[in-house]
């Protein structure tokens, strides 16, 4: 399904994902690991979906680490991994400036390690002061530890006029012990102290989406993420397929929400998702019909009958939401027709 077409429900596959795509582009955060830790069914769910001949490339707006790291630690956790099967908002960002700069340009490099290994990559000098004769200023999530006085370096640099570049502007970001800022949060530090705006690289953007499809190759790819402004959107924006994962920030209420940009071609609990064919929704006079429930939209609100596998409702639901709400964002009550699903 493309941005082009409708979107008005989760659409079905008589075939497991795994074998009607042949490129699975993965996020990180939230979606295969969160803090570090692999998120449950996540290995034993990405070793099938590859020795089923599927291709896994990991797509990541999380610019601090590099490849190199990334892929050791999907190794360690027993997703063998390259280099090359990593694609950070870091390289993004990167082929951004280099095509804007000159090689061999300074880059005030505000962020982590991945970023200056990004803007090497290209050709860029990272330095670490504005008094370093910088020709640009480029923002990536530089972790929790990352120095206020950073952001006072990138303020000094865009204030005197240079051109600033964020890797991403997701305002926050997964991990073990909750949901913590991200990068679009310092994004927002700088931007308030300067009243500038940053080219902006990472996903739901054209320079990720662009970047992806040159380093993999993919023919038919498929957008697995958990956020709806960065993932999913970024799939419709590439005008691709996507499989959202109940694993990270986005949840049930958020989804029936979603305006048609971020709407998900297919929705599933984690991802075996991956392995699985994903069932039809069906129009049954006013409301929708999925497994053994039936969603339709009653006065103010949406209510749900039946019974049957929880995520089956919810697909029942967004379809009757999304029916709806149109080309707008659905304002119906939601809570009591989710209350019976524990999603």
């Amino acid at each position: 399904m493309s941005h082009q077409q409708d979107r008005s429900r989760p659409s079905g596959s008589s075939t497991a994902l795994s074998e009607a795509y042949d490129t699975a582009l993965l996020d990180l955060d939230g979606v295969v690991y969160a803090g570090g830790e692999a998120i449950g069914h996540a290995v034993e769910s990405l070793t099938e979906a590859r020795a089923g001949g599927m291709h896994l490339a990991y797509v990541t707006n999380n610019a601090l680490r590099t490849p190199d790291a990334v892929a050791e630690h999907l190794t360690e956790l027993g997703v063998p991994a390259g280099p090359s099967d990593v694609i950070t908002s870091a390289q993004a960002v990167a082929r951004l400036v280099a095509d804007q700069l000159p090689p061999g340009a300074r880059v005030l490099a505000i962020g982590g390690e991945g970023l200056r290994v990004a803007l090497r990559e290209r050709g860029l000098v990272p330095v670490e002061s504005a008094d370093d004769d910088p020709a640009a200023v480029a923002q990536g999530y530089g972790g929790p530890d990352m120095a206020w006085g950073r952001f006072a370096e990138a303020s000094y640099a865009i204030r005197r006029g240079l051109p600033w570049f964020a890797s991403n502007t997701d305002l926050t970001i997964p991990g073990a012990r909750g949901i913590a800022p991200g990068n679009g949060a310092a994004v927002e530090v700088v931007r308030i102290a300067t009243g500038a705006e940053p080219q902006v690289a990472g996903k739901p953007l054209p320079p990720m989406h662009r970047e992806t499809v040159l380093r993999t190759g993919a023919k038919r790819p498929i957008v697995v993420g958990d956020r709806l402004d960065t993932d999913i959107e970024g799939a419709f924006n590439g005008g691709v397929d996507s499989l959202l994962v109940l694993t990270g920030v986005t949840d049930a209420a958020q989804l029936l929400a979603a305006p048609p940009q971020h709407r998900p071609t297919y929705v599933d609990r984690d991802l075996r998702g991956l392995l699985t064919g994903q069932p039809e929704v069906t129009p049954a006079g006013d409301a929708y019909r999925c497994g053994g429930w039936t969603a339709a939209v009653r006065g103010d609100g949406l209510v749900l009958e039946g019974e049957g596998e929880a995520l089956d409702g919810l697909r029942a639901l967004c379809a009757a939401a999304w029916s709806f709400a149109g080309s707008g964002v659905c304002g119906l009550e939601t809570g009591k027709a989710l209350a019976g699903l524990g999603l």
